[in-house]
């Protein structure tokens, strides 16, 4: 039977020898993990495991070649070139080949986005039913795999872009500011929205990152404010963007402040009319106020003039610059600079951050107005940072890519990505596929019950046996010789000691070490 491109890593089921052995680590396919000894005290790891456990944070997982670069330019160093890496940081050739090659790269989003819309009217319109269907299916098909691509250039972003940081900011940025790619066509979106509204703002000023993923078409279509307009209000994305983007619940807003936002909104929305096609024909003292930039569309027919108050204060300005006083208004507020913070903390500390450290996060994006790299230099400088190091519980993209990187590091470029992709479906962390805004969970027990640990065991031994991708086979790595190993060897509790010496292959002993709580953890 011929195998499915698309499947996971094809490994055997794990032996009960095996389960034995993992269960001597403190974990089991029936409890949360445990993991047994305490881990050392920070006073005690030494700095090469202490480097290399910063990697781990840091990035999407170590290399020998990130630990190089670490340990030539020192610590400090090395941190601020990440908190400085460029947008488009050089890939190597055979990934940038496959990320050429993607039709989201060959051609515009505006104008494939459009050609999808048409391929789906021409479909409905055909005369028999089986047409019909035969047309939905293929236009079906090629939405899924603009989709895909999408994940593919993000893997390969994430296991080999040097400008590691951005990568994770990426993740975080398309996490906090979630679009759900199953909606409506947003499939055909996804990939232009992290490219052009998330991307080159992760590592820069908050309020441009929320002004570009507030009017990105795929933002726009996912919260419903495409059908926002004066005497017909939505308030799907103004209720988000108070309590999901900015403010956070108990912020300080009111229903009546959701209400004047959604009026803010309206008009704001898209166009699916031809990009050269003649502005719609309105009275002339609207047709100023009239914006079309790709397929953003601020329709001023739509848009409710009368005055508005949000949080207090009256809006001043009119038309569309009444949305950018209004995201000003939103993006300065004290509440959004705590509520931002600590989901940032949340993310690179743990499931919850000390206090002191969350008061000098806000006051350092209070103090910066919104600048990224400067809240995440406050926090990496940090003590509490410093201390929680190696005690992070790695989700299911973490750890996923953690281990591609630490497997494949020093290989090819993989040949394919899906396998990757597969897994996070399977471990219920696929990319653009959390169908609330709210994004993924950050927490460690969401992340750790009995099932998800089960399936993560397999993922485990697909990765250890060395399969790189569709068609792209090699030996089992040795991950006991790879520098991060002799890093944080000193680190390795007496269960994980144990159980690895009952190894009896290279591809047991990745399978214990991948399962262990030292790499569970980053």
């Amino acid at each position: 039977m011929r195998q499915d491109p698309l499947a996971p890593f094809s490994t055997p089921a794990i032996s009960r020898r095996q389960w034995l052995a993992l269960a001597a680590l403190g974990a089991s396919a029936s409890t949360v993990p445990t993991w047994g000894a305490a881990p050392l005290a920070q006073a005690d790891i030494p700095d090469d495991a202490l480097r290399a456990r910063l990697m781990d944070r840091i990035t999407w997982g170590s290399t020998a070649q990130g630990a190089q670069a670490m340990s030539a330019m020192g610590a400090q160093a090395w941190l601020a070139d990440q908190l400085r890496a460029p947008a488009e940081a050089p890939l190597p050739a055979a990934a940038q080949a496959q990320i050429d090659a993607m039709a989201i790269c060959r051609t515009p989003f505006e104008a494939l986005a459009l050609q999808m819309e048409q391929r789906q009217r021409e479909a409905r319109a055909l005369p028999t039913e089986d047409e019909r269907k035969a047309a939905l299916e293929a236009w079906q098909k090629d939405m899924r795999n603009l989709q895909r691509e999408a994940g593919q250039r993000f893997v390969l972003r994430a296991l080999y872009s040097p400008a590691q940081l951005r990568e994770k900011m990426t993740w975080f940025w398309m996490n906090h500011f979630n679009v759900f790619a199953g909606k409506a066509n947003l499939r055909a979106a996804v990939g232009d929205y992290e490219e052009r509204a998330v991307r080159p703002h992760a590592l820069g000023r908050f309020r441009d990152l929320l002004g570009a993923t507030t009017r990105h078409p795929a933002m726009l279509r996912y919260l419903d404010n495409a059908q926002n307009a004066a005497g017909r209000i939505n308030e799907n994305h103004a209720r988000e963007l108070m309590e999901l983007h900015t403010l956070g619940v108990g912020g300080g807003y009111s229903q009546q402040d959701v209400q004047e936002l959604a009026r803010v909104l309206t008009g704001v929305g898209i166009s699916l009319r031809p990009l050269d096609e003649e502005p719609p024909r309105m009275k002339p003292a609207l047709r100023a106020h009239y914006v079309r930039q790709g397929l953003f569309e601020f329709n001023p027919q739509r848009h409710d003039w009368d005055a508005k108050t949000l949080l207090g204060q009256p809006l001043r300005a009119q038309g569309l610059a009444e949305l950018d006083e209004a995201l000003d208004r939103l993006a300065r507020h004290s509440a959004t600079a705590r509520f931002v913070t600590r989901k940032m903390a949340v993310y690179l500390v743990g499931d919850t951050p000390p206090p002191a450290l969350l008061d000098a996060l806000a006051r350092s994006f209070e103090r910066t107005d919104g600048d990224i790299a400067a809240v995440l230099d406050t926090l990496f400088q940090s003590a509490e940072f410093q201390a929680s190091l190696g005690q992070r519980f790695r989700d299911p993209v973490q750890y996923l890519l953690a281990g591609a990187r630490l497997v494949h590091g020093e290989q090819p470029v993989l040949a394919s990505t899906d396998p990757l992709l597969n897994w996070l479906q399977r471990l219920a962390e696929p990319l653009y596929g959390r169908a609330t805004p709210d994004g993924y969970p950050l927490d460690a027990a969401t992340w750790s019950g009995s099932g998800q640990m089960s399936t993560r065991f397999e993922a485990a031994r697909a990765l250890g046996t060395g399969i790189a991708g569709q068609g792209q086979r090699m030996p089992p790595p040795l991950l006991a010789q790879t520098p991060y190993l002799r890093q944080i060897d000193a680190t390795l509790a007496p269960a994980t000691r144990a159980a690895l010496v009952q190894a009896q292959s290279p591809r047991e002993w990745n399978l214990l070490f991948l399962s262990s709580p030292e790499f569970m953890h980053g």
